[in-house]
This record gives C-alpha cells, sequence and structure tokens, in this order.
C-alpha cells in the first residue's frame, strides 16, 4: 500500500469514494458512535444565522465535498435559501446524493461532480459557501479558499469546518496494540493538510476570519461489531489481506485477539466562519 497520505492521494480516491455504501457505512457507525458534540450541519446553520447580515433571503449556498448530500439537505430544509449546490468530486457520491434528495420533492437543492480548485460558479455567485470536513483532500487548500473568496458575494460567508490531527488516536492505540497494524500511531494524521490547528491561517490567506469554534465530539463504540463498521474502510490503516473493506472479518479478528468491550474515542473539530476580504469582488 502507499505510502502516501491516502486523502492526498488521488490514486485512492476511487477506492475510498468509488462506492457511496463505503462512505455510508463508516458515517453510519460514526454516528451512532456519537455521545457528545451537536450534529455539524445543526451547528452550521447556526453559525449563518447568527453571522449573516440577510439568514432569511439567501441566494446560493454551494457545499462543498458535500458527499451523500446531508447537509447540503439540511441546508435547504433550515435556511430556506434560493437554491442549494452541493459539489464532490466522486460521481457514485452525488448519484446517491440525488437519489435522496429525489425523496425529498420540493427541496430548491441540486448535486454536480466538480473539483473544489475550479469551483463552476460565477464569481460573486454565493452567499454561503461551507467546506466541510473537505479540505484536508487538497494538497492546496490555499487555492480551494482563493476559489471561495471568487464565488462570494458581498456580505457573504464562508463556513470551514475540520477536525484535529489527533483524532481517534484511542483507536490508533487500538488497532496498533491487538496487530491490525503496528504502526497506527505512526502514521500521518489523514487530517494533515487542514486541521484544527491551521485552519484559521488558512482561510485567512485570502478571506477576513469572523469566527474560530472548537467543539469537542466524544464517540463509545459499543463493542468489537460496531467499530470494525468504522474501522473496515477507514484508510488510515495497512490491514491484512481479507480485512480491508469486509468488517465481519475484522470483527472476527478483534474477537479472537482481545474481549469484547467499548471503545471510547474523540475528536476536535474546528469551524471558521469568514468573509470574503473587504466584502468586495
Amino acid at each position: 500500500m502507499s505510502g502516501t497520505n491516502p486523502f492526498l492521494d488521488p490514486g485512492r480516491q476511487t477506492e475510498l469514494y468509488g462506492h457511496a455504501s463505503r462512505l455510508a457505512g463508516r458515517s453510519n457507525a460514526l454516528m451512532r458512535a456519537k455521545t457528545s458534540g451537536g450534529p455539524v450541519p445543526d451547528t452550521i446553520v447556526g453559525l449563518v444565522r447568527n453571522h449573516h447580515e440577510r439568514p432569511d433571503g439567501l441566494g446560493l449556498v454551494l457545499d462543498l465535498g458535500c458527499g451523500r448530500g446531508t447537509s447540503s439537505l439540511a441546508f435547504a430544509q433550515e435556511l430556506e435559501p434560493r437554491r442549494v449546490v452541493g459539489l464532490d468530486a466522486a460521481p457514485a457520491l452525488i448519484e446517491h446524493a440525488r437519489q435522496r434528495a429525489q425523496r425529498l420533492p420540493g427541496l430548491p437543492v441540486s448535486f454536480m461532480q466538480g473539483d473544489f480548485h475550479r469551483l463552476p460558479v460565477p464569481a460573486g455567485s454565493c452567499d454561503i459557501v461551507v467546506a466541510a470536513f473537505c479540505l484536508y483532500h487538497s494538497p492546496r487548500p490555499q487555492a480551494v479558499v482563493a476559489e471561495i473568496d471568487r464565488a462570494l458575494a458581498p456580505g457573504g460567508l464562508a463556513v470551514l469546518v475540520t477536525k484535529g490531527l489527533d483524532s481517534y488516536r484511542e483507536m490508533d492505540q487500538l488497532v496498533a496494540a491487538v496487530g491490525l497494524d503496528r504502526r497506527a500511531e505512526q502514521h500521518e494524521s489523514l487530517y494533515i493538510s487542514v486541521h484544527s490547528g491551521n485552519l484559521a491561517d488558512v482561510a485567512a490567506v485570502s478571506l477576513d476570519v469572523l469566527v474560530v469554534e472548537h467543539e469537542e465530539h466524544s464517540f463509545t463504540f459499543d463493542g468489537h461489531d460496531h467499530l470494525a463498521e468504522y474501522l473496515a474502510t477507514n484508510p488510515k490503516y495497512n490491514l491484512a489481506p481479507g480485512l480491508y473493506g469486509n468488517a465481519g472479518a475484522l470483527a472476527a479478528t478483534l474477537h479472537e485477539v482481545l474481549p469484547d468491550r467499548p471503545l471510547t474515542t474523540k475528536s476536535l473539530v474546528t469551524f471558521v466562519v469568514a468573509q470574503a476580504r473587504g466584502g468586495q469582488q
């Protein structure tokens, strides 16, 4: 397996996001484990309402790295803008998001495939641009932020969200201790490109930072079967052949080497609210 950070390796993107079911399984397992920390889309909605000058009259909301469309749908329902566009590089995720949107007819939301380094929107067209849990997929995040600046209308807001470098370190410790990947604690953080410690600085290259908020999120996986659902498609670990992508086999391995027990882990989630520099295009 390549030593390149998987989130920054173009060659691994089809593996990671070529099937919506893999991301869905990992995300659902993580959300079922959450014991503290608010839903991130709800926090973003609150930040927009608190800091945009016209939160009840929004035009275009652009949701970068929209994945399966969860946040995009929430923004359409809660903020009631004229239009929400979800953008993601993975065709499988965009198709899945479109299918979900079809079950909620009438929402002003659409999805498109695209590259967040070259946003397919006119300059000054967006009242809100959200980039949640996606900037760390770019080796040039400052270029993405410059594009966000270009896309923002005067008075528009960017809401950027990322995780701490040492997120889920308790999981790294367990994976190493049981021999699934003895170097788990030495692997580079998946969030090395943009993390809680540098998000505000990355934003400030092109935007005026208004607010920085940190929130600790805690997760308790109730046993090996639950944990394996998350670990099976986590690209950070170099798992043995037959284990990656196979939650059942991974759970069986955990049961063989360790008594079944819950695992609690944490992640620092950071939110930055910023404005186009000078509020002008």
